[in-house]
Parts: structure tokens; sequence; C-alpha cells
């Protein structure tokens, strides 16, 4: 007689134990760079706070004094107003014959020089950046003022109809035309440098791909390297505008300041800048004056903060436009 036996049931099986997030170990090296970052950052923003607070402060006195204790007699907006305008005048010249100038330059280095000659020429031009300003001025003032002059009576003889070139030419060309240009050399280091980095950083796909579609080398810059280094061309020329607005003894030295407001770029009649401005009264300032001068002080700073400003408002437009795209 055979007895069958019967399965019981199965051994109750322990659930596995949830598995616990496993947390980074943060090394004592990684707090204190953390620590040193966040303070850095928190320290520019105290820098920079006390520096407004104490332009606004200083100002006061500036723009609460009567209109005829200003120098002038006119009150702060009519003493600033020509400063303002020769301030971007002389930027704005600048930025003009730079950007395309460094533009073609990063483009040579980038994408057309054999690397035994790109290099050194890097180099060379990343060195115009540590020339003191100074030595630009000298530079302007005796050099290039007086070999301008011929180029300037062409510019009258042949261009005079446009209120840019009018005339009467400047005997010594200590002009506003040639302080742009002299600012355009001392910006030019930056925006060739800033552009140079961003043309490299082009994907090589896309500069392959473009080429074995039958472009040529211009057509794959055109269609690749310069949408994609939009942005840093942006950014560079910015950098560059925010240093020729700041630009103070070059300008000081090389322009012949006469003051009020024009537009003739070849004559003796300039007005000055914001910065050479209270680089050359300052010494000799005192009581209200040097309230003026720090007065317009804080509108070169509004002013700079502005352009900063809008510039990163366009590359953040820009920045939908990337590598991975």
């Amino acid at each position: 007689m055979s007895t069958e036996t019967t399965p019981g049931p199965a051994p109750a099986v322990d659930p596995q134990p949830p598995a616990t997030a496993v947390k980074p170990v943060v090394q004592p090296g990684d707090r204190v760079f953390a620590g040193m970052a966040k303070g850095a950052g928190i320290l520019i923003l105290v820098v920079l706070a006390g520096v407004a607070a104490f332009l606004l402060v200083e100002s006061v006195p500036a723009l609460t004094a009567p209109a005829a204790d200003i120098p002038g007699g006119a009150g702060f907006a009519a003493y600033v107003a020509p400063l303002i305008f020769g301030t971007l005048l002389a930027a704005v010249i600048a930025l003009i014959i730079a950007t395309p100038l460094a533009v073609a330059v990063a483009l040579f280095i980038t994408h057309y020089a054999p690397r035994r000659i790109s290099q050194p020429l890097g180099y060379v031009v990343d060195l115009l950046a540590a020339v003191p300003s100074i030595v630009y001025g000298l530079w302007g003032a005796w050099t290039l003022a007086p070999a301008s002059v011929a180029l300037m009576q062409w510019l009258e003889g042949n261009l005079g109809f446009i209120p840019l070139f009018a005339g009467p030419v400047s005997a010594t060309g200590r002009t506003m035309l040639v302080a742009g240009v002299v600012l355009a050399v001392m910006i030019l280091p930056i925006i060739t440098a800033v552009s140079r980095e961003v043309f490299l950083q082009t994907p090589r796909l896309h500069e392959e791909a473009a080429l074995a579609l039958g472009a040529t080398r211009w057509e794959m810059i055109r269609m690749a390297v310069l949408p994609f280094g939009r942005s840093g061309i942006i950014s560079g020329a910015m950098l560059g505008l925010g240093r020729a607005l700041g630009e103070t003894m070059a300008v000081a030295i090389v322009l012949s300041v006469s003051g009020g407001i024009t537009f003739n770029l070849i004559s003796n009649g300039n007005p000055s800048t914001i910065a050479a401005n209270i680089a050359l009264q300052f010494p000799e300032a005192s009581g209200l004056g040097v309230n003026v001068l720090i007065a317009s002080g804080l509108v070169l700073f509004l002013i700079t903060l502005a352009v900063n400003s809008i510039a990163r408002y366009i590359i953040n437009r820009r920045r939908e436009f990337s590598g991975a795209n």
C-alpha cells in the first residue's frame, strides 16, 4: 500500500529590503572650493553695490545744485550731454572699425593660415592687449595724427557733402576719427581672442559636412562657422565696447577737445569723453566740481551697465543654436 505525500506550502520568502540611496562623499577640498567660489561671487556683488552707492551718494550734491553753480552755468544735463555724445561716438567708431577686422583676423588664424604661421600670429595679436594705453595715446598723437592729415584732406575734398567729413580739417590731425582708430587698435585683441576661441569650437562634423556637399571654404565658413560663433562675436564686441567706453589716457592724449556736440570727425571741434574729462579735470577740481565729475562717472557707470545688459539679452536669444543642434 503506497502512501502519497502532498507538498506542503512553499516557505515564505522575506521581501528584499529597499535599496537605500548612496550619498556621495563630499571631500573637504570640494567644500573649500565651493565656499571660495560662492564667496568670490558674493564679493563681486558687494563691490559693485559699494561702487554704485559711492557714486550715488557723491553725485547728489551735483544733481541737486543750482544750474549756475555747475561748470558752464547751464546745469548738469547740459554739462554731461556733450561728454555722453563724445563717449558713444568714439566707442562706436572703434567698434565699427575693429569688429570686422577682428573677425577677419580670427578666421585667417583658425581656417586659412598654416599652423606655423597661425600660432605666432595669434601670440602677436594677444600681445597688443599688453601694451599700456598711454603708449597707444602717444603713438596716436605723435605718429598717426600727423600722418592722417592728408587722408582727412582727401575726405573733405571728395566726401565733404557728408556731415562726418565736412571739415575744415584739423591742422594737427588730433580728431575724433583718429581717437576712434586708436581705440579700435586697443580693442582689437579682445574681440579677436574671443572670436578665435569660438571659431575653434565649431563642430568638425558641420565643417566636413558642408565641404562634402561641395561648398567652398568660404561657403563652409558662412554656413557653419559664422552662425555657430555669432554669440561669441557679439560677446567679444561688447567686451571691446566696454573698454572703449572707459578708456581714459589714450583719448585724453590724442583728442583735441573743444566741447560741443558735432558729427564732424575731421575738424578741430571735438567733444570729449567722460573718462578723459574726469582724468583731465580731477586734479584741479575742488568742492562741487569734484561732485560734478563723480556724477559724470555715475553716468558712465550706467551706460556701461546698460551696454552689458543689452549684450547679455542678445546672447541669450542666440543660445538656442549650438553644436548639438
